[in-house]
């Protein structure tokens, strides 16, 4: 554009930011020059140059579903209210993939990584210490590693099972079975304790053959638990899922093997997916708060972009809501505990 007005890049440049010293004539000769050639400034570039990039990075394990997507929707409601750009990466549940996640994001000189664990981190943190040692702000959300000065802001994941599976129990249900996740995952760990809680509180059996633990938190593995779980306790009459998608292969079992849901088992699992409240009979699910904890995380990061890095607040806990449907509300008459 220089070249093409016979002015200097700084005029130009000066120009398309209107500063004071340029005169009116030669920033509407910029303006319209800068139309004519499609011209659009690098942000970018010129964040880099003021040593701010204005962008934060969001590493999730996936997208499928709805509630990854929900927290991204809150992060980017709240960064756009900041003035800041967003960079979603996937690391696909795969710890390498996040590792480049990382090396990608920070090469881009974001300004903080918010970011939710893979399922298959068992403790490597090489790559977490390298964003701290950039000094840049790091926010985990939802599933966070086990560190000792881990920035975070998660769910109650116990709370909400030890409420759903007392809800099952308040039914009449009393040999409760789990399909649990991964256990070095704090959500599913926490779940998992949550439920051991509930039975304690009610004085009701845990026994090793009413846990399932499923390899992946997928569809087949729901349907591959639910048989498990049939096939060594007949007598289950609820079923505790800690994840949604699972749940759908769990019920198509139960649907193929005509046990009624619930008169037959009651079924309550986590997450308040959109597909939840569209099956038949509605299930009842423990809400995550996916949109707060977006918003949440990114308020997070900003207070460390603030305070410096010697910041180190506690982790933030959401509560989360159980939602009462049709699959939870037993038809079988309530029994007294111990019967």
């Amino acid at each position: 554009m220089a070249r093409h007005l016979s002015l200097s890049t700084s005029t130009v440049s000066r120009a398309l930011a209107d500063h004071r010293d340029i005169s009116e004539v030669t920033k509407q000769r910029v303006r319209q020059a800068a139309q004519e050639l499609s011209y659009r400034p690098n942000q970018l570039a010129a964040a880099l140059r003021r040593g701010h990039s204005k962008t934060v990075g969001v590493i999730v394990p996936h997208i499928n579903g709805y509630f990854f997507p929900a927290v991204m929707n809150g992060i980017e409601k709240v960064a756009t209210r900041e003035g800041f750009s967003v960079m979603m990466c996937q690391s696909n549940e795969d710890l390498r993939r996040e590792q480049q996640n990382i090396d990608t994001l920070l090469a881009a000189q974001v300004e903080g990584i918010l970011l939710s664990v893979s399922a298959t981190t068992f403790g490597e943190v090489a790559h977490f210490e390298q964003v701290r040692r950039q000094g840049v702000p790091l926010v985990f959300f939802d599933r966070a590693p086990a560190l000792p000065q881990a920035t975070a802001v998660v769910l109650d994941d116990f709370q909400g099972a030890f409420q759903a599976v007392s809800h099952l129990i308040e039914q009449g249900c009393r040999r409760i079975m789990h399909l649990a996740g991964p256990q070095h995952l704090n959500t599913s760990r926490n779940r998992f304790l949550g439920y051991q809680a509930a039975l304690a509180a009610h004085g009701l059996p845990c026994a090793d053959s009413f846990v399932y633990s499923l390899p992946a938190l997928t569809h087949a593995a729901g349907r591959q638990g639910m048989l498990h779980l049939l096939g060594t306790e007949s007598t289950l009459d609820a079923v505790f899922a800690a994840y949604a998608i699972p749940s759908v292969g769990a019920l198509e079992v139960l649907r193929e093997q005509q046990r009624r849901v619930p008169q037959d088992i009651a079924f309550a699992c986590f997450s308040n997916e959109p597909f939840t409240a569209m099956l038949q009979p509605q299930l009842t699910v423990v809400d995550q708060r996916a949109e707060q904890m977006g918003e949440t995380a990114v308020r997070l990061f900003l207070q460390l972009l603030k305070r410096g890095p010697d910041y180190l607040p506690p982790p933030l806990v959401l509560k989360p809501e159980l939602i009462i449907r049709g699959s939870s509300l037993h038809q079988a008459p309530a029994r007294p505990v111990g019967a």
